[in-house]
């Protein structure tokens, strides 16, 4: 069964830095795309990251040039650096899996993590 899992979030002061990191199981790592989306309260999740298997990579315009990837196939590992955080940056962050190249909508995405909140104070 292939599972992801969050960690890295937390409180962070408008400008700061967080590490977010996902960790993949169950499944052949190379043969999956791995995305973070997020959901801020009363919102719809929102596509942030995607890292197709082919090693495309896309960000949303409104993250471009502040969040950062790194995908490790020794690991199993997805990471994503995000700096110059904004409030707006709040939400649930969640890490998925699925078997297409890219997709900027939950639906293109089979398995999801828990979660791990990110709150960015003003």
């Amino acid at each position: 069964q292939v599972r992801t899992v969050e960690s890295g979030g937390g409180l962070v002061q408008a400008g700061g830095s967080l590490k977010l990191s996902c960790v993949f199981s169950g499944g052949t790592f190379s043969r999956y795309s791995l995305a973070w989306f997020r959901q801020a309260p009363g919102q719809e999740r929102e596509f942030v990251f995607s890292s197709g298997y082919s090693g495309a990579k896309y960000f949303s315009d409104s993250v471009e040039g502040r969040f950062t990837t790194f995908r490790d196939n020794a690991k199993n590992t997805v990471y994503l650096q995000m700096n110059a955080l904004k409030p707006e940056d709040t939400g649930v962050y969640y890490c998925a899996a699925g078997r297409i190249d890219h997709s900027r909508s939950p639906l293109g995405y089979d398995y999801w993590g828990p979660g791990t909140q990110v709150t960015v104070s003003a």
